[in-house]
């Protein structure tokens, strides 16, 4: 039976140690004391000032199967479901294969890196706060908006889907009131608590991998013979994998699918974003990120396959999920409803998630004081409303402009989003190798660490340079380009914004400095 919830300082008081850690030179031993788990799960302030009134308590609530399920449930989506035949259309079987394990690989070793960090420094919002200790202040600023834009948009695609899907059962309701149940309901889950939002994710993210199970399950007993299929009069075994060739249209079309795969695979750092949330981080980061891998591989590379073996890869992508052509050939009834169903579910936990995680990123830049401070505060549940709501009111306006600017406001709002995650991956795996090194200057040894990224270095600088790779090299694809300018614009800008800020910061602290001077002298 699961423990009620309790707050950080009793639940986990290992998560509470100080790694102490050289984040800057130039301060004393005593100032280099690396206090995240403590300062981002706790009331104390980052200044020592008035900040100290604000209640800013997460609760502990999230164990190791809710763990796993999250991660899952932010990478199992419609992608799976319904746009992998025109992948596999793309790049063909073998092609669309290569490119899952090469994009499962580049995920693992990323995973293997934040594992380190999120054992070590167990904070909500994790990324944006090892960015700006290791990497400086500007880029951890950057990261936040990064990933929080990437949920805010996916938000708004999630609550429009929600809505289409449901038209195929009520064709006569508008689509705008099952978009808005869904909101309501997303919004309620993640209102409630912490262990609510986890175990509705657990849940719907259980559907999904039920769904692919048996896909797997009944594809492989067709493959084989033992059930029949439409249009083959024997086993069809694995001969539509390389019956046009290796790559029937050139490798370049795998290189693209590489790109688009990277972009499927993001929602497995949320381990990170969920670890100053969880019972005892120690053990459940490091299971989560080896169990998450090998299902990875085993649910999109497994279906990937099924798909190819039994549908001719022509055949894919043309207007109806291949789920629904291998259950329609297998003679499954209703097969088109049933996987409905689990897209509408994939639907809901994919919003799910992607709330949780705009809030926790919105209550982390309020908890380091890069936003109003104001934001980082929660109720007597833990939870974060004012960040709740902000993010919500992020995802409803990016609904907004999906509507009324589909073709400008939300293309950029796309394109930014489908890079801004592997902006984020660098950012991890370049952190673990700064965070280990400061770690030994410090004094201290690799056996002190719960968790280390094996085969450091070489995993680590093989996670920074293939997700550096996958992010430059987008300027080869064509229909992608796009993307990557307009990532490159909005890097600038948040960096503009972030150096205006300290500016404004500095002239405000400036200008009180002079009111009180003056006040003194005219007292004298």
């Amino acid at each position: 039976m699961s423990q009620p919830d309790t707050d950080t300082a009793a639940q986990s008081p290992s998560s509470q140690q100080e790694p102490q850690i050289q984040t800057d030179g130039r301060r004393s031993h005593s100032e280099q004391m690396n206090q995240p788990a403590q300062t981002s799960q706790s009331e104390s302030s980052h200044d020592g000032k008035d900040e100290h009134a604000l209640h800013t308590n997460l609760k502990r609530g999230m164990e190791s199967r809710h763990l796993q399920m999250i991660s899952l449930g932010g990478v199992i989506g419609t992608g799976l479901f319904l746009s992998s035949g025109y992948t596999i259309q793309q790049a063909g079987p073998i092609g669309t294969i290569l490119a899952y394990s090469i994009g499962a690989l580049i995920v693992y070793l990323v995973m293997l890196t934040l594992g380190e960090l999120s054992v070590a420094m167990p904070v909500t919002g994790s990324f944006h706060v090892y960015a700006e200790k290791f990497i400086g202040p500007g880029t951890g600023f950057v990261i936040a908006i990064q990933y929080w834009l990437t949920w805010t948009v996916a938000l708004g695609s999630e609550f429009t889907a929600a809505g289409l899907l449901m038209q195929r059962w009520f064709p006569d309701n508008p689509t705008w009131v099952w978009s808005a149940a869904c909101i309501i309901l997303i919004f309620t889950l993640n209102a409630l608590s912490v262990r609510l939002f986890a175990e509705a994710e657990f849940w719907f993210a259980s559907i999904k991998v039920f769904a692919i199970c048996a896909f797997i399950v009944i594809g492989l007993l067709a493959i084989f013979g033992v059930i029949p299929i439409a249009g083959y009069q024997h086993a069809p075994m694995f001969g539509n994998l390389v019956k046009d060739g290796i790559f029937p249209n050139g490798f370049m079309p795998v290189f693209a699918t590489i790109l688009t795969v990277n972009f499927a695979f993001s929602g497995t750092e949320l381990i990170g974003v969920t670890a100053g949330e969880t019972r005892d981080p120690e053990t459940t980061v490091p299971k989560a990120i080896h169990t998450t891998l090998w299902r990875l591989v085993l649910f999109f590379i497994g279906s990937i396959t099924v798909m190819c073996a039994l549908i001719p890869w022509r055949q894919a992508g043309v207007g109806e999920s291949p789920f629904v052509l291998v259950f329609n050939g297998i003679g499954i009834p209703y097969a088109g409803d049933i996987m409905n169903f689990v897209v509408l579910t994939a639907v809901l936990s994919a919003s799910n998630s992607g709330l949780y995680a705009s809030t926790r990123m919105v209550w982390s830049m309020g908890n380091e004081g890069m936003i109003p401070r104001w934001f980082a505060k929660t109720n007597r549940r833990g939870v974060p409303m004012l960040a709740l709501c902000a993010a919500m009111a992020g995802g409803l306006l990016a609904l907004l402009s999906s509507v009324i600017a589909a073709s400008t406001v939300y293309l950029v709002l796309v394109a930014l989003s489908g890079l801004s995650a592997v902006v984020v991956w660098i950012a991890i795996a370049y952190c673990q190798i700064v965070f280990r090194r400061r770690w030994l200057e410090s004094g201290h040894s690799t056996s002190e660490l719960k968790y280390r990224t094996p085969g450091y270095p070489y995993v680590s600088w093989a996670a920074f340079i293939l997700c550096t790779a996958s992010f430059v090299l987008v300027i080869f694809d064509v229909e992608q380009r796009f993307a990557l300018v307009a990532e490159l614009v909005f890097i600038v800008a948040c960096y503009g914004a972030y150096f205006l800020q300290q500016w404004v910061r500095k002239r405000k602290k400036a200008t009180e400095a002079d009111d009180l001077d003056t006040l003194w002298v005219a007292r004298d």
